[in-house]
């Protein structure tokens, strides 16, 4: 099995980057931190006093965007998933909440729908205003 050359540590912000190393005396797989990563602000940091080589900018920038265009479409993807959830919480509201289920939850989502649409009508009319905002 031939092992990828990095090994990108997923965190919150961004990973832990690491290079893989099985050509060593031991013979045993080895992972040696090079970099850490935020994507959020595009940073990378070398480990300690290391410089990054080119092949290792390369594959970073190169995971750098794969990460982002996955986390975007994972993003869709989400608030696909809240119009199905929006979906299922109206039937559930017609069909078989009790009044005591529904004064617990209505509120909250009453507000919270009313901000999602005020939000929805802003971007929409600034989109057609061409605003882009």
């Amino acid at each position: 099995m031939d092992l990828p050359p990095y090994y990108f540590r997923v965190k919150d912000n961004g990973a832990l980057v690491f290079r893989v190393d099985t050509e060593n005396r031991q013979r045993r797989l080895e992972l040696d931190q090079i970099a850490t990563i935020n994507i959020n602000n595009g940073n990378v940091k070398p480990q300690g006093d290391r410089e990054l080589t080119q092949e290792d900018r390369a594959a970073i920038d190169a995971w750098m965007t794969a990460r982002s265009d996955e986390l975007a479409s994972r993003e869709v993807d989400d608030i696909l998933r809240a119009v199905d959830t929006l979906n299922l919480t109206a039937h559930w509201a017609q069909a078989r909440a009790t009044d005591e289920q529904l004064e617990a939850v209505t509120d909250r989502l009453l507000l919270a729908m009313h901000d999602l649409r005020t939000v929805l009508v802003r971007k929409r009319a600034d989109r057609v205003l061409g605003k882009g905002g």
